[in-house]
């Protein structure tokens, strides 16, 4: 594989602490520095987590990106910090594994892959599930060997929620309109519109309809929303997230001939194996006194790393290709991003006109 790529960790956010772990198990990536605006925070974190004693300590965001043995940076800064730090990662040509949501915005997402761009560095999101071998199965029962069992997309609906204990909805970054004003939206709302990006193979809908009456804290944050997403085709999706509904992460795409449904979409409720359901062709027994067939099948997708390790692994796949002369930067990374982050913003810009449609222009 070559030499590993070096990655520095940007902010000591909870969910560091999953990924710097990813970072251990993945085969091609290490661990080489951790910054912090407080070198004691950075110290800690090197030391809760069990990396390396020699993992440097930056006591500034600019020190770590000035760190010569850095190759990449992972980002889980708030939401309103991506666009500066974002753009300076990039203008010092480290490659950029960015927390999602992106950016406050997609004119904001757009400067970051234009610095990107500009420097020769990759650029993707931590959007874990995109990586989990599951996916790649999913995606041949809808699209490549077996398409004839699904058939045309014609309806999605996705949920993303969890109950939120008074903690969370008082102190927790997601609800601060000065640091991720996106709220639920950008938290869960990011993950039901991947998905449904996904399915319909990157076609971006043409409209966006916000359900009414989304719930707000009291700075106006979003804790609970939903929106419909419409193609010109007649093909619709539906997603609701909340921080305020018990802990559900269901899917169900429907197609012309065949149904596909899993209940762990964002985590796997086992890291070692994921499942999802998929039936075809299904039909009433003449009678109406059951199915046929009498239970959709049931795919188990086992991997050997878990999908956050995945991800990593194919981000420095991409990163060490680039620093080998061999490759450039893949497009498709920053590609699927934007176009997430389109749709979040006609979402947002729905519910800010009180559920007028809103058109999804790329």
């Amino acid at each position: 594989m070559g030499e590993p790529t070096r990655f520095g960790i940007m902010g000591c956010a909870g969910i560091a602490r999953k990924v710097s772990r990813a970072i251990k198990l993945s085969p091609n990536a290490t661990v080489v520095a951790v910054g912090s605006r407080n070198a004691e925070k950075a110290r800690r974190f090197i030391k809760d987590n069990g990396l390396p004693e020699n993992t440097q300590v930056h006591g500034s965001y600019e020190s770590l990106l000035d760190d010569p043995d850095v190759d990449a940076v992972y980002m889980p800064l708030p939401t309103s910090l991506h666009l500066r730090w974002g753009v300076a990662a990039a203008s010092k040509g480290k490659h950029i594994l960015l927390e999602k949501p992106t950016a406050l915005c997609v004119a904001e997402l757009d400067q970051i892959l234009q610095a990107c761009e500009m420097n020769n560095v990759q650029f993707m999101d931590g959007t874990m599930w995109m990586h989990h071998p599951r996916t790649a199965k999913m995606n041949e029962l809808l699209r490549q060997q077996h398409s004839d069992l699904f058939g045309q997309l014609k309806m999605m609906n996705i949920i993303a929620s969890f109950y939120a204990k008074p903690d969370f909805l008082h102190n927790n970054i997601r609800v601060m309109p000065d640091l991720d004003s996106l709220g639920a939206l950008g938290d869960l709302g990011w993950y039901c519109i991947r998905f449904i990006l996904w399915a319909a193979d990157y076609c971006l809908p043409t409209t966006a309809v916000a359900f009414p009456n989304p719930v707000k804290n009291e700075a106006g944050l979003l804790l609970s929303c939903g929106a419909s997403l419409h193609w010109d085709n007649g093909t619709v999706a539906t997603f609701h997230c909340s921080f305020l509904a018990h802990r559900t992460f269901e899917v169900a795409v429907v197609g012309s001939k065949g149904t596909l449904t899993l209940s762990d979409f964002v985590n796997p409720f086992d890291e070692n194996s994921a499942w999802f359901t998929f039936a075809s062709e299904s039909s009433f027994k003449e009678l109406v006194d059951g199915w046929k067939p009498s239970l959709p099948t049931n795919h188990v997708v086992s991997t050997e790393l878990p999908q956050e390790a995945c991800m990593i692994s194919e981000f420095s796949r991409l990163v060490g290709a680039i620093k080998d002369g061999s490759k450039r930067p893949e497009m498709k990374w920053p590609s699927i991003s934007r176009k997430n982050q389109i749709v979040m913003d006609a979402v947002k810009d729905s519910i800010d006109k009180e559920s007028k449609p809103v058109e999804i222009v790329a």
